[in-house]
């Protein structure tokens, strides 16, 4: 089995998508890649609501900001940057285990097997 296989479901694919090792390596790098930018985008969501960019005091503090005004340019620069993140950033090494994109926080030295255990089992 893989290294980041992890107790107690083992190598687990109910619905078939895992028919071999490749194809479970590379749904675990898709899964802790787009874990980590759900992450991201609820920080950015909690984030929003409380910082005010200059030059967005006229757009709403709620999810209807990308509809209206400089909200759009907003918008539009936050889908570069996750564009950015996906071609540049979080980019599978093959000589890495699957979703190793290295430690998410440098100021901390807490990227540990058990810190990547964590991460894998609570998403």
């Amino acid at each position: 089995a893989a290294s980041s296989v992890q107790e107690p479901l083992c190598f687990f694919g109910p619905l078939g998508f895992c028919t071999d090792e490749a194809a479970f390596k590379d749904l675990r790098a898709k899964e802790l890649k787009h874990g980590r930018l759900a992450m991201m985008g609820a920080l950015g969501m909690l984030t929003q609501s409380v910082v005010q960019v200059p030059g967005m005091e006229g757009v709403p503090k709620d999810v209807t900001a990308c509809l209206v005004g400089n909200g759009q340019v907003g918008f539009i620069g936050t889908l570069a940057i996750i564009a950015g993140l996906e071609a540049a950033v979080f980019v599978q090494d093959e000589s890495k285990e699957p979703g190793n994109f290295g430690n998410p926080v440098p100021w901390f030295d807490d990227y540990s097997p058990e810190m990547r255990a964590r991460e894998i089992n609570n998403g």
